[in-house]
């Protein structure tokens, strides 16, 4: 986390929001469609193209037109909504980020082939504290689940 912003790193911030693995399997944000994603994750208010370059060019150098084609992509796949504001888009996310989380989670349990041994798996990795957060989670909503 940058002490300047609060907010995460680069490579924090999309750690886990790419990747992609064989047929079939999890699909993720490519490196780039992460990093936007994260950049309007991060705002409260719709950004457009410019805000977000502009944000971008503080790690790494970029062109106008690349980013708006990964807006523009992203936007066609469902990801995005925009709205026109003068003579640019402003875009927003269609989703939260833990919900696109959560959707990655369940493509990789619907992809495991053996959905217990696989959860087995999961929770065996993690913390106590997310242990401990998933099993309040649980109990606080039970009818969720069905």
């Amino acid at each position: 986390m940058t002490a300047k912003t609060g907010h995460l790193g680069p490579s924090e911030a999309t750690a886990g929001l790419t990747g992609r693995h064989e047929e079939g399997g999890v699909r993720g944000f490519g490196d780039l469609e992460a990093a936007v994603m994260d950049r309007l994750w991060s705002r409260d208010d719709p950004a457009t193209v410019r805000e977000v370059l502009d944000d971008l060019r503080r790690v790494r150098e970029l062109a106008y037109t690349t980013v708006m084609t990964v807006m523009d992509n992203l936007h066609r796949k469902g990801w995005l909504s925009r709205q026109l504001d003068g003579r640019a888009y402003r875009y927003r996310p269609e989703s939260t980020r833990p919900e696109y989380c959560a959707r990655l989670m369940r493509q990789a349990l619907d992809g495991s082939g053996d959905n217990a041994r696989t959860l087995l798996r999961f929770v065996e990795q993690m913390s106590p504290a997310d242990a401990e957060a998933l099993l309040r989670a649980l109990q606080e909503h039970p009818g969720d689940r069905m």
